[in-house]
């Protein structure tokens, strides 16, 4: 099967302008982002989606791959979907622009999920290890069912113990963040961008449940890679502190 890695890429960032052009040591964040899924060995394609001319004669400079897209996209999957169109893949996956640590590893575990026959939408978890990520309102949790397809999402902590405190629910079963990474059977995808926006979606401002509350199953699936998203001047600082030390390879 034929694979694409598709990474949207927008300018505007309220925490961190022009965060894709950020600098990390002569090279942007989303050069570095792009030259992490080139080294992915089960893909055949990556592209940048973008609706900046500026992003884009970035990418060209750099050499590389680069679609410019429609500035009305409210999503970043309505924006790949554009570009997945275009394109004879047969899975495409949703690589996150702001993670210029992103192992390719990782990215190769979800692309064998996708490669399953009964695998449409596909994405990944990570197991939460302490009360500040468990009861945070920006980090996701997901439960699953037994065959590892998400029940439901929730910016809450989920499961929740009605007898227990808090200070004892880590302790007492395991949690799991959502690892915002997804893989689309290209027919799939295309069927996502009809959806109408959805009740539980609105409430929780998670785009992922409107496809669950329309009867899409969603596998999810455990990964141990660790990887960091910029998403603030900080969170910047960190990741060139990482390559400072020699850390990232």
């Amino acid at each position: 099967m034929k694979t694409s890695i598709i990474i949207p890429a927008r300018l505007a960032s309220t925490r961190l302008p022009e965060k894709p052009l950020a600098d990390l040591f002569g090279k942007s964040l989303i050069q570095r982002v792009y030259e992490q899924a080139l080294k992915v060995d089960a893909a055949t394609d990556v592209i940048i989606a973008t609706d900046h001319t500026k992003i884009f004669d970035h990418v060209q400079g750099f050499g590389g791959k680069v679609v410019m897209t429609a500035t009305s996209h409210v999503s970043g999957t309505d924006r790949i979907a554009e570009v997945a169109s275009k394109i004879d893949s047969d899975i495409i996956i949703n690589l996150q622009g702001d993670e210029p640590l992103i192992h390719p590893d990782q990215i190769n575990e979800l692309i064998v999920l996708m490669e399953k026959p009964d695998v449409s939408i596909g994405t990944q978890c990570q197991a939460i290890t302490s009360e500040e990520q468990l009861f945070d309102y920006n980090i996701v949790k997901v439960v699953r069912d037994y065959n590892d397809r998400a029940l439901y999402f929730s910016r809450q902590a989920i499961p929740a113990f009605r007898d227990k405190a808090y200070k004892e629910w880590m302790s007492s079963t395991p949690y799991f963040r959502h690892i915002g990474m997804y893989g689309f059977k290209r027919e799939t995808l295309n069927k996502l961008t009809q959806l109408s926006a959805s009740s539980y979606e609105k409430v929780e401002s998670l785009e992922q449940l409107r496809w669950l509350q329309h009867g899409f199953q969603i596998h999810c699936i455990e990964t141990h890679f660790q990887s960091i998203g910029v998403d603030t001047p900080d969170d910047l600082e960190n990741v060139r502190d990482i390559l400072l030390k020699g850390m990232f390879r």
